[in-house]
């Protein structure tokens, strides 16, 4: 038995239904099996199997119960189950997929058909794995960028999700929102590589001293690189443009107008509302109408137009955010 296999449990009360089964998948996966759903759910906790095969029809605990029970479990949820029923009414199929299941094979089972979902089934896990092992890669590289600066993480919480918000409004997908949302924590990672004396000074920073301190984005960029990913190349594209401005005048490439990626444009100002309703060692927190007050009068030259026009229009939004995210 290879050990690097992925387990996949098959549930059915039939014995004969285990073998057939069994005979189709032993020599490409790890097998467990369970005969009823009190010892499916057992197994499914105390193993946590790739994927699971489950009858419907069974005795005291059917196979939709079990579901339910595993979808309820956020240690077990993200196990996909494949129903394996002589059931062939398109309520029950509708009823099972809506409780959480990725997918039916009806009996009796065509060896093709079976090993097809399973393999189509367990790539789409290793694609979603791979996806979140990226964003949790995003969320530390972004936790270690505070480490440098006097701002708290509770402010990489607050403007991340103020960039959500803004680009909802502004018309990006729910989808492409959220990639924003876990993007934007990257927007300072560059700080890493900005010295101590630099970013620790209590005063203000020399002309020699703020030129090195503009090399923050262009560091950023260069630490997360090159990747297919999108969320790694949208964080890229945030650390490297969130200090440009509408005008011109921004840094480090002097980009202008929409020549500025808007996911850049959107953190940018995210960035700047939440620095200046925040408390910060150097600074008290500004009221909310001053700072919106002075964020308009950037408009045109800091900041994208629309875009303050978005701010102030999702300020209800934002202030929940500010609220539940509020520093310690």
């Amino acid at each position: 038995m290879n050990n690097n296999q992925e387990v996949v449990l098959i549930v059915d009360d039939e014995p004969a239904n285990l073998r057939v089964l069994k005979q189709m998948l032993q020599n490409d996966y790890r097998l467990i099996f369970a005969k009823d759903g009190h010892e499916a759910y057992r197994l499914a906790e105390e193993r946590r199997p790739n994927l699971i095969l489950l009858d419907i029809m069974m005795p005291d605990v059917t196979g939709l119960e079990v579901c339910k029970k595993l979808k309820a479990n956020n240690s077990t949820k993200h196990i996909p189950v494949i129903f394996v029923t002589a059931l062939n009414d398109h309520d029950d199929e509708a009823q099972g997929l809506e409780i959480g299941a990725v997918d039916y094979i009806t009996k009796p089972v065509s060896s093709a058909v079976v090993k097809a979902r399973v393999r189509t089934h367990l790539s789409l896990v290793h694609a979603e794995e791979l996806k979140r092992t990226r964003l949790q890669v995003i969320q530390r590289l972004g936790h270690a960028s505070e480490y440098k600066d006097n701002e708290t993480g509770m402010h990489v919480m607050r403007m991340s999700y103020y960039s959500k918000v803004i680009a909802l409004a502004y018309g990006f997908s729910e989808d492409k929102a959220d990639e924003l949302l876990h993007a934007a924590p990257m927007h300072d990672l560059g700080k890493i590589g900005i010295p101590d004396s630099i970013m620790q000074k209590p005063g203000k920073l020399t002309e020699e001293e703020f030129a090195i301190m503009k090399t923050h984005p262009q560091i950023g960029a260069d630490i997360l690189g090159e990747d297919e990913s999108s969320l790694i190349s949208l964080a890229k594209t945030v650390a490297l443009t969130h200090h440009e401005k509408w005008d011109g005048t921004g840094y480090p490439n002097g980009l202008a107008g929409e020549d500025i990626p808007i996911e850049g444009r959107i953190v940018a100002i995210a960035d700047v509302f939440d620095a200046l309703t925040s408390v910060r060692p150097y600074k008290d927190a500004w009221p909310v109408e001053q700072a919106l007050e002075y964020m308009e009068q950037q408009s045109g030259k800091h900041f994208d137009p629309e875009l303050i026009k978005v701010l102030r229009q999702e300020l209800d939004k934002i202030l929940e955010i500010k609220q539940r995210w509020k520093d310690v």
